[in-house]
């Protein structure tokens, strides 16, 4: 900005649009509360799915928060961050995040009721006493949790998918995902928790079959079929060399040019290059390796040479799952065939191609240490075998959520309930304005068991005042059990 005289003159983009004071707090609160309304029908066991349509006519139904906002294309800055606080805590718990949306839009709504008599900077300091105080009374109302607990485990990842799967479903998935988790838990160096890496747990879509044939396989599955068919479908006892090499004659490093001009010559050079992949296959069946996966290339002549020596070989497997076979079958990614040793070589009990929904996979089963899983799902449709997915990776994040934090909250909307009741009798204790904030925030913390109630198609205002009544009682686990209609009296661990 700069000044003519006394009329300031405003140097902008053509078409730019400028919103100051009230107006532009209206604006943005207003965005913010579109975006958690768009997924507030989705929250609970009884939200509803959406059914997102692109620009290029691709279909996505899912009631999952983060997708939903991912697939939605927002122009309005405030809206965004509403889309960042969902992508957030689906990278940081992998769950929740249509309760995170809604929560904050719930914020701004409260908050926007207080704003002609509060001011905002009032209103950010109390909304941060009130956080802090939630912590507290959090930290108060959490059930312990261990890995061995496999029954409260299997509650948290029936909980996550709720408004995912059917229940027959939902306890496969949930027991995949215990299974999974327990079984990639490492302990933490000073003795006290586990922590929990879930890169580990390779999951595998593939379309047909139905959903209740999804499998947990104690190993991995390389979405790759052997590179000949000469080559043993199935090999016992297998010895892997898993390389980072290409099984092909090297290129030279340097443009250049060979000049021939005998065609004995030409032969000569066709039979070096054979026999430097000649040697190659020999340095593989040296090292004693009987199954080779390979991150590159593997040269016809050499799949024609490894076939004849009965070695099972796959080709251009993705970096990850070479690490992953790495850490499960206790072998070493070989960088060069010079240097092949026998503590080089992974071990499993089988590994064998299998025809999955018309696609052929490499099995690797029985490993020396099934550090990695597989799970493979399966489903009759695309969208199926998506909304699987993630139904099973939201169960996955949140029982690995819980074995390293080692506590859970009541569902049902439970927490939020006694973190209201906690946070008004805290808001009488303050002397300033920013009562009025603390109780602000217990209200906008009302709004989840009350969408709850809302999408299971009960009276929130009754469902509210019953919940409020346990809660004075001392019944810390009160929350909503939409799956029987009725408000009032959940278990200690909610529903």
């Amino acid at each position: 900005m700069s000044m003519g005289g006394n009329q300031p003159i405003y140097i902008l983009k053509e078409g730019t649009e400028r919103t100051k004071g009230k107006g532009a707090q209206g604006s943005n609160i207003q965005a913010a509360k579109a975006i958690a309304e768009a997924v507030r029908s989705a929250l609970g066991p009884r939200g509803m799915d959406k059914m997102l349509v692109d620009s290029l006519g691709d279909v996505v139904v899912t009631n999952d928060g983060a997708t939903i906002l991912k697939e939605v294309d927002i122009q309005h800055p405030a809206a965004k961050m509403l889309v960042e606080v969902a992508k957030t805590q689906d990278e940081e718990v992998g769950d929740g995040t249509t309760t995170a949306v809604v929560l904050a839009g719930a914020l701004l709504e409260e908050a926007e009721k207080l704003l002609d008599d509060v001011h905002p900077t009032i209103l950010a300091a109390g909304f941060k006493l009130a956080s802090v105080h939630a912590v507290k009374s959090l930290d108060k109302l959490a059930i312990k949790v261990s890995l061995d607990d496999a029954k409260t485990l299997r509650k948290v990842a029936t909980t996550s998918m709720t408004s995912k799967a059917a229940p027959a479903l939902r306890e496969l998935l949930a027991d995949i995902a215990v299974k999974a988790v327990t079984s990639v838990a490492d302990p933490v160096p000073s003795g006290k928790g586990h922590t929990v890496d879930t890169d580990q747990i390779l999951v595998v879509k593939k379309k047909g079959g139905q959903l209740t044939d999804t499998s947990l396989i104690n190993g991995l599955v390389i979405d790759k079929e052997r590179v000949h068919p000469g080559m043993p479908k199935r090999v016992e006892g297998a010895k892997l060399l898993l390389l980072n090499v290409a099984l092909e004659a090297k290129k030279t490093e340097v443009t250049s040019k060979i000049k021939i001009t005998r065609a004995d010559q030409l032969q000569g050079f066709l039979d070096e290059e054979e026999a430097v992949i000649r040697r190659m296959v020999e340095q593989v069946k040296a090292s004693g390796a009987n199954v080779v996966i390979c991150q590159k290339g593997i040269d016809d002549l050499a799949q024609h040479y490894l076939s004849k020596v009965g070695i099972y070989a796959v080709r251009r497997v993705k970096k990850s799952d070479l690490e992953k076979l790495e850490r499960a079958t206790g072998g070493r990614i070989v960088n060069s065939l010079d240097a092949i040793g026998k503590e080089d070589l992974g071990k499993a009990q089988l590994v064998e191609e299998q025809r999955i929904g018309g696609d052929l996979l490499t099995f690797v089963t029985g490993c020396k240490n099934p550090r990695s899983l597989s799970v493979l799902i399966r489903g009759s449709t695309e969208q199926v075998v998506d909304e699987a997915e993630r139904a099973l990776e939201d169960a996955i994040s949140s029982v690995s959520v819980a074995v390293e934090d080692g506590r859970v909250v009541p569902g049902g909307g439970a927490p939020e309930i006694e973190l209201a009741l906690n946070l008004r009798k805290y808001a009488t204790t303050l002397q300033g304005r920013e009562q009025f904030a603390v109780e602000a925030f217990a209200k906008a913390l009302e709004h989840i068991p009350r969408a709850l109630a809302q999408n299971a198609g009960l009276e929130a205002i009754d469902v509210l005042v019953q919940l409020r009544s346990a809660h004075e009682k001392g019944e810390k686990g009160a929350g909503i059990d939409v799956l029987k209609a009725t408000g009032g009296g959940g278990d200690e661990h909610g529903h």
